[in-house]
């Protein structure tokens, strides 16, 4: 196994990307909670140990601490932030609450050269970083010196490098921070001395290797969506261990155009994997008529889409496992150390567990992988561009694209305006420029003139945006002429829609997820 850093969580809402911007420097490393046992702390073996930031204060009453083992363990540790805090508090230091808070860019003035600081940092620098806090630390613990400040943080950077203790009061590990990966890298390579050399080859081989000793001579069904995640999970079980893996396509109806074809054609015609279509189309459509809360058609699509699947799966023999795109955030976030919405808004994944009824174990290949690995996986694995480079799509489909109450007419012509907006994108040549884009039937008509003809139809919003971590975003700048062509096509080729708006929306940092 490669050299491993440890994040320990105290509930930001970034957390995740310290955990990315290891990763993208071939750095293995995985998040426990900040209060995990020590005996998990240890058993993991890492070289290094990361403290997130968080939202709690050191001042309030019963502030999270990390485990005593963290500081007597000989490790090297960053503090983030609240990490920051929380170490000089438990070393000696002093933390106050800041007479002014600090939020948003700033600009830190790099003091002294330290082992923390890769290039482009160096002594006499200024670096933009993206701060969130409103204590302060005013008195450093025995051993430490600040090497970097902010207007608001005398001690911006603060280094033991005794003891390989380093903290920093803004965020690294956001886009915003210019140049942070590079101080995430200089701890991981330069001061825990980690190697570098986690690979997706290597992982693969790896996982590999694990489903044939978790799985042994059983079968495996996978439940097939059609997305990267489940797609990325069937090839490398079949991988593993070939025809013993039944894949189950529930079709629910509101894929976006040509994809149920496509799922079929690839698994069943070019790889020849077992492959059970089930079109449950008509099923779902009745179950979501009248509905219009877009929770509720959530639990509606899930629980039906259990009960389709579970039907399918009774008819396969010899099945022991039951295989799905469980991901690391999935996992992260289904055990929130703060209680906050992830939990909620996770609930469709059976993380950690399925009903009892079903009498099947869980196996989940990808639950080590951010969704950017599971690319980079799936070209390791040789699955085609258009399938691993395809945006991100919601389980349930185009039904939480139509607000209010979903209907045949509508959902056909949502699916048809939003080929069209994916096809022009395309042929634009921007598709991969782009994290997510499409389109979505909002639930007012309007009055219009076609054809010297008064028409009251439909509104279609069209939405794109672009993103490095699918946890930060903006909006796409199309050019004016390409959203003309895109508003031309729809109104022309999809009858019942009139008129076609583009949403100009952001996603700052510390939001979850876009649908």
């Amino acid at each position: 196994m490669s050299d491993r850093v440890l994040i320990l969580d105290f509930g930001s809402q970034v957390t995740q990307l310290i955990a990315r911007r290891l990763r993208e420097v071939g750095v293995y490393c995985e998040i426990l909670p900040y209060n995990a046992p020590a005996s998990d702390i240890a058993g993991f073996g890492a070289r290094g140990i990361v403290l997130s930031g968080g939202p709690a204060s050191v001042l309030g009453q019963d502030p999270p601490l990390p485990p005593d083992y963290v500081f007597a363990s000989g490790l090297p540790v960053l503090g983030i932030c609240y990490g920051q805090q929380v170490m000089c508090a438990q070393l000696g230091g002093r933390v106050e609450q800041a007479a002014e808070r600090e939020f948003g860019r700033a600009e830190v003035t790099v003091h002294e050269p330290c082992p923390l600081f890769v290039d482009p940092w160096r002594a006499g620098g200024r670096e933009q970083v993206w701060m969130s806090h409103g204590d302060r630390v005013i008195e450093l613990p025995p051993g430490f010196r600040a090497v970097a400040s902010s207007e608001g943080s005398p001690c911006a950077v603060i280094a033991d490098e005794a003891r390989g203790y380093y903290g920093v009061m803004f965020h690294p590990e956001v886009v915003h921070t210019v140049h942070g990966a590079d101080l995430l890298r200089g701890f991981a390579r330069h001061v825990a001395g980690c190697a570098g050399d986690w690979t997706m080859a290597a992982f693969r081989a790896l996982q590999l290797g694990r489903i044939r000793e978790q799985v042994g001579d059983a079968g495996v069904i996978c439940g097939l969506s059609g997305g990267v995640d489940s797609s990325v999970a069937a090839r490398l079980l079949h991988e593993a261990i070939g025809d013993r893996l039944t894949c189950v396509f529930v079709d629910h109806g509101l894929l976006r155009a040509g994809e149920a074809e496509e799922v079929c054609s690839l698994f069943r015609g070019h790889y020849n994997i077992p492959l059970v279509h089930r079109d449950a189309g008509e099923v779902f459509l009745a179950a979501l008529e009248g509905v219009e809360d877009p929770e509720v058609k959530r639990k509606i699509i899930g629980g039906l889409f259990i009960d389709v699947f579970e039907e399918e799966a009774r008819h396969i023999e010899g099945a022991g496992f039951l295989a799905q795109g469980t991901l690391y955030p999935d996992v992260i976030e289904s055990v929130s150390v703060t209680g906050g919405p992830s939990v909620t808004i996770k609930s469709h994944h059976n993380v950690g567990g399925l009903p009892e009824r079903m009498h099947l174990d869980l196996v989940e290949p990808l639950r080590e992988l951010f969704k950017d690995e599971v690319r980079a996986l799936g070209r390791e694995l040789g699955l085609p561009e258009q399938l691993v480079g395809r945006h991100p799509f919601p389980g349930p489909g185009l039904a939480i694209r139509i607000p209010g109450a979903v209907t045949r007419e509508k959902v056909e012509l949502l699916r048809a305006a939003d080929a069209i907006y994916l096809d022009e994108i395309r042929r634009a040549g921007i598709y991969d420029e782009i994290w997510q884009a499409f389109a979505v039937l909002l639930p007012v008509r309007t009055v219009g003139v076609m054809g010297d003809a008064r028409t009251y139809e439909h509104v279609c919003a069209l939405r794109a945006v672009v993103s490095t971590d699918g946890m930060t975003a903006d909006f796409y700048p199309f050019p004016h002429d390409l959203l003309g062509r895109i508003a031309t096509r729809i109104i022309n080729e999809v009858r019942g829609i009139n008129r076609v708006t583009y949403d100009i929306t952001s996603k700052p940092p510390g939001t979850i997820e876009w649908e």
